[in-house]
């Protein structure tokens, strides 16, 4: 019997809650959304890079890609790149069968890659560094991307941006109408955009190669754009 009062107390108590909720009326609002975007020029490269090589043994392949990964990581830790910037992101060694004899198993040689990711910190100095790397044994540039150090700085700015965009466009509609903008009733807000710009990797290579004979970077980091959207919901007062 007591569960029983218990179950309909409780059932009597969700009905009065959803009575209630249905009877809340908002109050009168103005929304809007406010878009901010900042543009800066990216001060860090992502390359991603590596080295093949073929041979008839396995156990060879995987020796000879092993030491010319070792010269490339000496050589980028002797020009001041440090070791959490750099990062070994793939490895394979794999058999090629260049006959078409039906049944063969032994293959007519083993191709081995490793391909590491390194952060460049500073730009001015990318061309030399990759110029260094030819030499140290790279032969395959998997691509380059740019990035923004302090990105975090430019999405606050950004936001702040959108927000007072938004503020702006809810003064101008309730003024029109002979209003005023109360205080906030709701916000949300997403922001997008920092992440490092691509760059084809045969361009990167071809472009550092050709640099020798020519003047100034063979690189150009163009911009990052960083946009942050709000959407405000203002109380208007009269």
């Amino acid at each position: 019997m007591k569960k029983t009062i218990f179950m309909l107390l409780a059932l009597l108590t969700i009905g009065l809650m959803q009575v209630h909720a249905q009877q809340q009326v908002l109050p009168p609002l103005v929304n809007v959304n406010g878009i901010g975007e900042v543009r800066v020029q990216p001060d860090q490269v992502i390359l991603s890079m590596g080295v093949e090589v073929r041979e008839k043994t396995l156990d060879q392949a995987r020796k000879q890609v092993d030491a010319k990964a070792a010269t490339i990581i000496a050589y980028l830790k002797k020009q001041g790149v440090s070791e959490k910037d750099i990062q070994t992101s793939y490895m394979s060694v794999y058999p090629i069968y260049n006959s078409g004899e039906y049944g063969r198993t032994t293959p007519d040689f083993y191709t081995a890659q490793k391909t590491m990711t390194v952060l460049v910190r500073k730009l001015n100095k990318f061309d030399d560094l990759m110029s260094g790397l030819y030499s140290a044994g790279v032969n395959r540039v998997e691509g380059v991307q740019f990035k923004v150090a302090d990105i975090e700085k430019y999405r606050v700015e950004a936001r702040k941006k959108a927000v007072n965009d938004a503020k702006q466009k809810a003064t101008a509609l309730t003024t029109e109408l002979g209003a005023k903008v109360g205080r906030v009733y709701s916000i949300n807000e997403s922001t997008n955009g920092g992440r490092p710009i691509p760059m084809y990797a045969e361009a990167a290579m071809m472009k550092t190669m050709d640099s020798a004979g020519a003047d100034g970077p063979s690189i150009a980091g163009g911009e990052v754009v960083v946009t942050s959207t709000v959407s405000v919901s203002f109380i208007i007062e009269n």
